[in-house]
């Protein structure tokens, strides 16, 4: 089958590999849609200690099922060839304490389809039947192709904890951030404001009604602080993983407030101690989602709560590496780009 192979920085190319073979309580998929997911630029930069090439990346994505393993239906009853399905792509053991706790997003021996095993950037893809998840009639594939950033989006306003009478600050409007700002306006969060330094960004985010503001141009901070009574924001979710971004939030936050850190840009960065312990501020790190994360997800996709397709960009999986390209100069006015056979 083909295949867009990731072989080193800024290196990805196009090739003839073997059609994965399922095991017993796996399915194969033949891929529709596959999403470049941010992280998956660092990786591609070759600065995401996760991925290692040669790998075939990709993780959110839908399609049809093309085989059934032979203890698939022992997993899930209700898979059968030829079903549109999506998939969960981080695989967990289910017997490690943090499972048996239900923090399966943070299982001692999780894998994840497109970083431990080869991904959805191919012809097909085989995943475990238990984490495949058959589609409405209603429901496109393109969409369904979103319900594992959808997943990550929810994970981090619920850890925000945030109420419809707070105000949030999300900075960074790629793809997690301008879900998570759908996210937290289906949560009942009508005070937020949002981050972008780029144009066509902040006038996606400027569409849903809410402060966006450019931190090139204007202090972040200081306009918070004075649209909040001098408090700050009661919760900031940061969906870059910059020193600056991670700065900003921690400062926008007033005292007492959570700060979430979903973003992964940088590995490392220093930040404000004492204003932590001062103010008694709250830093949770935010990562993947739960299974029920990611069904809460896929439920709002079906009931039309998210919106994406104006700025949603659909390309041939042969032009994956120039995509990868796109996105990391100028996009335009594109959220997420879908690669496709």
């Amino acid at each position: 089958m083909k295949a867009l192979v990731w072989e080193g920085p800024r290196l990805m190319n196009m090739r003839d590999v073997a059609e994965p073979e399922p095991e017993p309580d796996e399915v194969l998929i033949k891929v529709a849609y596959s999403g470049i997911c941010g992280s998956e630029l660092g990786g591609y930069l070759g600065e995401n200690t996760l991925r290692v090439p040669p790998l075939v990346m990709g993780h959110e994505f839908s399609g049809e099922i093309a085989e059934l393993g032979s203890q698939a239906a022992r997993h899930k009853p209700n898979l059968a060839v030829g079903q549109r399905v999506t998939v969960n792509p981080l695989v967990h053991c289910g017997w490690c304490r943090a499972c048996l706790a239900g923090r399966f997003n943070l299982c001692q021996n999780r894998e994840i389809l497109g970083i431990h095993r080869p991904g959805s950037f191919a012809d097909f893809i085989k995943a475990p039947a238990a984490m495949v998840y058959p589609l409405p009639d209603h429901l496109s594939l393109e969409h369904a192709a979103l319900a594992e950033p959808v997943g990550c989006a929810v994970r981090a306003v619920k850890l925000a904890g945030c109420t419809a009478m707070d105000r949030l600050l999300i900075t960074g409007l790629g793809p997690i951030g301008l879900l998570t700002l759908q996210v937290a306006k289906t949560f009942g969060i009508t005070k937020i404001f949002a981050t972008d330094t780029d144009p066509d960004r902040r006038e996606i985010g400027a569409e849903f009604g809410i402060r966006v503001v450019d931190p090139r141009a204007e202090d972040v901070v200081s306009l918070i602080k004075s649209e909040t009574n001098g408090e700050g924001v009661d919760a900031a979710i940061d969906a870059v993983g910059a020193m600056a971004t991670r700065k900003e939030c921690l400062e926008a936050v007033a005292r007492g407030g959570q700060v979430i850190f979903v973003g992964l840009h940088e590995e490392e960065s220093a930040i404000q101690s004492n204003l932590v312990i001062r103010s008694e501020i709250n830093i949770q790190g935010s990562f993947a989602y739960t299974p029920l994360d990611f069904e809460a997800g896929l439920v709002w996709l079906l009931a039309g709560h998210l919106r994406i397709d104006p700025w949603l960009l659909k390309a041939p999986l042969a032009e994956g590496g120039a995509c990868f390209e796109r996105l990391l100069s100028k996009p335009g006015p594109v959220a997420k780009i879908l690669l496709h056979a």
